[in-house]
């Protein structure tokens, strides 16, 4: 059975669950979220879908799963792949998706946003300027912790190299240049050159153009 993940392009947690799925082997196909046009503040999508109104989800049969860590580790136990080969390092890749969802992705989703995705006059600058400061904390910490390595957890890639890229293959600008920090440039690279990796917008459909 061919397992659907329902997901937009822009969504850089979508990417994180798409991408896992992709780089895994596993059947799968996406499913096209319309959340400009409003589709996950329906009601029927709250009711049939996902009752927390967001994006992806994964449905396999009659497993429906939502965010992205939890589908990530749902791809593990399906393929085998992905997430740690000891109790340390499985603990040691929840660490680093769980850091990834408070300090860089959550900051990167709202400021993307917010400078790409709002009308000019309606962006809140100082709260802009406020969230990439605290993006540059996080950079900081990958940057660091990648130096001499070429995963972020043992010797492949595991969900908290698939997590930490979530937003950082995106081409709008949001206060992320990639020569800055060039041991994650350097993962970033590594990580496009897996057999089967796709960029967001290739990856999933949806995209700023579809609606230019």
């Amino acid at each position: 059975m061919t397992i659907k993940l329902h997901c937009f392009g822009e969504s850089g947690n979508a990417y994180k669950a798409a991408l896992a799925l992709q780089l895994s082997g596993l059947d799968w196909e996406p499913v096209k979220v319309d959340f400009f046009g409003g589709q996950t503040r329906t009601p029927d999508y709250r009711t049939t879908i996902n009752n927390m109104g967001e994006a992806p989800v994964l449905i396999d049969g009659d497993i429906r799963l939502t965010q992205s860590g939890v589908i990530q580790d749902y791809v593990s136990e399906q393929s085998g792949k992905f997430g740690g080969r000891t109790n340390e390092e499985r603990r040691e890749i929840l660490r680093w998706v769980l850091w990834d969802n408070h300090k860089l992705s959550s900051n990167a989703g709202m400021t993307r946003f917010l400078i790409n995705f709002l009308p000019e006059d309606k962006q809140p600058k100082e709260v802009i300027g406020f969230m990439q400061g605290r993006l540059s904390a996080a950079y900081a910490v990958l940057n660091d912790h990648l130096e001499g390595r070429d995963w972020i957890v043992g010797d492949g890639i595991t969900n908290a190299d698939l997590s930490c890229c979530g937003y950082l293959y995106y081409p709008e600008p949001f206060g992320f240049v990639r020569e800055d920090w060039p041991h994650i440039d350097a993962w970033l690279t590594r990580l496009s050159e897996t057999p089967g990796w796709k960029a967001p917008y290739d990856l999933m459909p949806g995209s700023p153009a579809d609606r230019a």
